[in-house]
């Protein structure tokens, strides 16, 4: 009988192991509903660490699932107290305990704190060039909100962190600078190794295949500086740079799929607007009456899809637009930028016309999760 050798198993194993780990990159996490904000009771609402409250008629998104985690998950950290009184409302979900804002602990969105999988477990957190080791005490729910069990508060989106004052302290960030931040973040338990020994021989034997797996991480960060007086154009709730904060860069953007997730903005690309400059493609200002956008750095892909049509899905509606600009997130906080920060690397940057289209209330223009695609 021919023996079944060691380098066709390996082979047999490293096909299952790439074909599990591309699917799961692939998924993506839909939201499940929206949340219909009302304005908190008198004195409701607590907004230590800059929180959030509800407001009247505008649309909240939720979600039941995050992205896959995976050994370099990335995350948004946010600020919050895990102390009696504090803005984190009750007790934290997985002990019914109180903790100290000089514990490094952490609240998860809703899919990533897995019915509470990872109650009590270690999580690393990698940012500012550091990393810190915190335990997941909470759950940073993504379903529900706008209610007293929820302080008023929104839903929290699908990919936060949100730490103790400690997380921030041991991860060297300027307290003028916490609030929000770009972050990787893995469970503390490393990847046995001979399954890391494993992969890695993978990704040098297949680096095609592999690509597809591949995450888009910052390539660096920008020192903000305050505008010079009257400039950086406010129009649409455009921010201003702040001095000395840091902000992230970046050169790529998420794989584009058939159905691409992204945040839409609001932006003028009329002259005098808060788009600044004539836009890249053609060197031309648009009407806010016309369905134009501009993509991020690494959609934009050196002006490879400029004045091509590009499919927008959210509000159960879809339209069509034209790109015609860049959404710079590569540089930022200097004139040619209008003294705004760099752009995030999954923003469409859209009209006043494409959110008209999409049947979204003027008051709620500003921020919404979408999903888009190349206009067939």
């Amino acid at each position: 009988m021919k023996a079944f050798s060691m380098k066709n198993s390996v082979f047999l194993l490293a096909i299952l192991v790439l074909t599990y780990t591309l699917h799961i990159e692939a998924q993506q996490c839909h939201p499940s509903g929206q949340i219909m904000g009302t304005n908190p009771p008198p004195d409701q609402c607590n907004q230590e660490n800059d929180s959030d409250c509800c407001k009247n008629g505008k649309y909240h998104t939720t979600y039941i699932c995050s992205p896959p985690a995976s050994s370099s998950t990335k995350a948004t950290l946010t600020l919050n107290s895990f102390q009696k009184g504090g803005d984190g409302g009750a007790p934290s979900e997985c002990d019914n305990q109180y903790h100290s804002d000089d514990t490094p602990v952490v609240a998860l969105s809703t899919g990533w704190y897995g019915n509470g999988n990872r109650c009590l477990t270690y999580i690393n957190i990698h940012g500012n060039g550091t990393s810190v080791k915190a335990k997941v005490v909470d759950e940073c729910d993504s379903t529900m909100g706008c209610d007293s069990d929820h302080d008023y508060q929104p839903p929290c989106p699908n990919n936060i962190v949100d730490a103790s004052k400690a997380v921030w302290t041991a991860l060297g960030v300027h307290e003028s600078d916490w609030g929000e931040m770009d972050i990787y973040w893995s469970d503390a338990d490393p990847i046995p190794v001979a399954l890391s020994f494993f992969l890695w021989h993978l990704v040098d034997a297949h680096p095609i295949l592999y690509i597809e797996a591949q995450q888009c991480r910052p390539s660096g960060q920008i020192r903000g500086r305050k505008p010079p007086p009257s400039q950086c154009n406010q129009e649409n709730d455009s921010d201003c740079c702040k001095d000395g904060k840091n902000y992230t860069t970046y050169k790529c953007s998420p794989q584009v799929t058939s159905h691409t997730k992204a945040f839409l903005t609001l932006n003028s690309f009329e002259a005098g607007g808060d788009g600044g400059g004539p836009s890249e493609c053609d060197k031309q200002y648009h009407s806010d009456d016309t369905p134009v956008v501009a993509l991020s750095t690494g959609w934009f892909n050196h002006k490879s899809r400029c004045h091509n049509n590009i499919t927008r899905t959210a509000n159960g509606r879809s339209v069509a637009a034209m790109v015609v600009d860049e959404c710079d997130s590569t540089m930022g906080c200097d004139e040619v930028h209008d003294y705004q920060p760099p752009c995030d690397n999954n923003i469409v940057d859209a009209s006043k016309a494409v959110w008209k289209a999409l049947g979204v209330p003027e008051d709620n223009w500003g921020w919404l999760e979408i999903t888009w695609t190349d206009h067939a």
